[in-house]
C-alpha cells in the first residue's frame, strides 16, 4: 500500500483527504491511501516519516509551507524561486519539493482575467502569497504586496488609496481570513472604492463566498473563491507522484 497525505496544522477541515479518498474510489485505485497527519511542529516531519516509511508522497498547507524547505533533499524550481512547497515527492531518503500552486493559480487564473485586470494586490505573505507573486511574474503583471506587517517589499493596508484600488484591479487574498470557522473575518481593504473593473480572487474555498468576496460580488466585480485552484493542485501533485 502506497500512503501518501498532508501535513499541516490544523487540518479539521481540509480538502485533499476527501479529493483524494474520492479519486482512489472513484478511479478505482485500491493500492493507494491518503491521510492526514497534523504535526505540531514542522520538526516532527522526520520522525512522521520514519514511523511511516511506506509515505510515498505529502501535500503541505498552512503553517509549513515555507518552514518545509529546510527538510527537502532536493527542489524544483518554483520551490528554489518562491521559497515555498506545497508538494513533496519521498523515495527512500530523498524528499523532493514542488510547488503546485503555482500551477493551481495559474489554471485558475487565466480564464478570468480581463483587458483591464493590468496590475495586482496582493493580501498576505505567506506560502501562497509566494505562488501567486510566481505566477504574475510569469505572466509580466505588476503586483504590490500588502501586508499587516509591512517591510520593504509590502505596504500596509491603512496605505491602499483610491488611486491604488482603482490602478490595480486584480485583488488575490492569500491569507487565512474568512475560513470556517472564523466566517466573520476579511482583509480590511477599502470595499468602497471596488467597482465593476474589479476581479477579487480568495484562496480560501470554505465557505464558498467570504465576506471579502460577497463585498466584491455586490460592487459588481468578478469573483472567484480557492476551488478551482485546489482541484489544480491536487491534480498536479497526484502527476508528480505517480510519474
Amino acid at each position: 500500500m502506497r500512503k501518501f497525505g498532508l501535513i499541516g496544522l490544523p487540518l479539521t477541515h481540509s480538502f485533499s483527504k476527501q479529493f483524494f479518498t474520492e479519486k482512489f474510489e472513484k478511479e478505482q485505485i485500491t493500492d493507494c491511501l491518503y491521510e492526514n497527519y497534523p504535526l505540531e511542529k514542522i520538526e516532527d516531519l522526520p520522525a512522521l516519516l520514519a514511523a511511516n516509511r511506506d509515505i510515498v508522497g505529502l501535500n503541505v498547507t498552512i503553517p509549513y509551507k515555507k518552514d518545509v524547505v529546510p527538510f527537502l533533499t532536493d527542489a524544483a524550481p518554483a520551490v528554489k524561486k518562491t521559497g515555498a512547497c506545497n508538494c513533496i515527492r519521498i523515495d527512500g531518503k530523498k524528499r523532493i519539493g514542488y510547488n503546485t500552486d503555482v500551477i493551481g493559480f495559474h489554471l485558475s487564473l487565466m480564464p478570468h482575467l480581463r483587458v483591464q485586470h493590468q496590475r495586482a494586490l496582493i493580501l498576505g505573505t505567506g506560502g501562497a502569497s509566494a505562488a501567486v507573486e510566481f505566477v504574475l511574474q510569469q505572466i509580466a503583471m505588476p503586483y504590490l504586496i500588502v501586508s499587516r506587517n509591512p517591510g520593504t517589499n509590502s505596504i500596509g493596508y491603512d496605505q491602499l488609496s483610491e488611486d491604488l484600488m482603482e490602478s490595480h484591479t486584480l485583488i488575490v487574498n492569500t491569507t487565512p481570513l474568512g475560513t470556517f470557522p472564523a466566517v466573520e473575518t476579511y482583509p480590511p481593504i477599502p470595499y468602497q472604492y471596488v467597482t465593476d473593473q474589479h476581479f477579487l480572487y480568495d484562496m480560501v474555498y470554505n465557505p464558498t463566498e467570504t465576506i471579502f468576496l460577497k463585498q466584491g460580488r455586490e460592487k459588481g466585480a468578478t469573483i472567484l473563491n480557492g476551488m478551482d485552484m485546489l482541484i489544480g493542485q491536487a491534480n498536479a501533485s497526484w502527476d508528480i507522484w505517480k510519474s
